[in-house]
């Protein structure tokens, strides 16, 4: 039986994925969504940046103006939100339950800010956090991209910093994978989305 709290938002419960740019939560999500395009479904967040070659308006993100932005953020239309290098992040109540009408597990894809924010609600996620085994890895995985200029590199390590420290708080995660065997990590998140991943199954077969 869920208790009354979660019963707001209807449908699986929803998974945040935190972790530091570069520890590579986004190729464990694609893996995940390929195994399982019937059971997940990725909250589009909204951002003011601009989209980068190759991304699309309402699937990478919603691309908005940040006056638009902030009066969702002010008409409280927004789960969490937060800002990073001059542009505004965040997710949208609509968005995940997009998701959930269709009985699927949204992810969530946010920062430490966002999680913190997340805490306070009632959506009841569970909380896992994507880390990279050190520093020095981290870094030499975000200049291999080679899509930062040096400034916003070192904020993103900075940042990371912070992520990696938050991410050993008690009680904040429901799991911390560190990343550095992609199979491992993968099989890793698996295994901590597993009694979600069966129950969605079970609710689509006899649905």
């Amino acid at each position: 039986m869920r208790d009354s709290t979660t019963k707001a938002m209807a449908g699986p419960r929803p998974v945040v994925l935190s972790g530091p740019s570069g520890a590579g939560k986004s190729t464990l999500l694609k893996k995940l969504m390929k195994e399982y395009d019937s059971v997940f479904g990725f909250s589009v967040s909204h951002t003011t940046r601009n989209p980068r070659p190759g991304e699309e308006n309402g699937r990478d993100y919603h691309y908005v103006t940040r006056e638009v932005m902030q009066r969702g953020i002010d008409n409280g239309e927004f789960i969490e939100n937060a800002e990073f290098s001059g542009n505004m992040y965040g997710t949208s109540k609509a968005a995940v339950q997009d998701v959930q009408a269709r009985n699927l597990i949204c992810i969530l894809d946010i920062d430490m800010q966002g999680v913190r924010n997340i805490k306070t609600t009632d959506l009841n996620p569970i909380y896992i956090s994507i880390q990279p085994p050190s520093m020095a890895v981290l870094e030499k995985r975000l200049r291999d991209r080679k899509t930062e200029s040096e400034e916003n590199l070192q904020k993103r390590l900075k940042a990371a910093e912070v992520d990696m420290e938050f991410s050993k708080e008690p009680g904040v995660f429901d799991a911390v994978i560190v990343n550095d065997n992609l199979e491992d990590a993968y099989g890793q998140l698996k295994h901590a989305l597993l009694e979600e991943i069966n129950l969605v199954k079970k609710i689509k077969v006899s649905s």
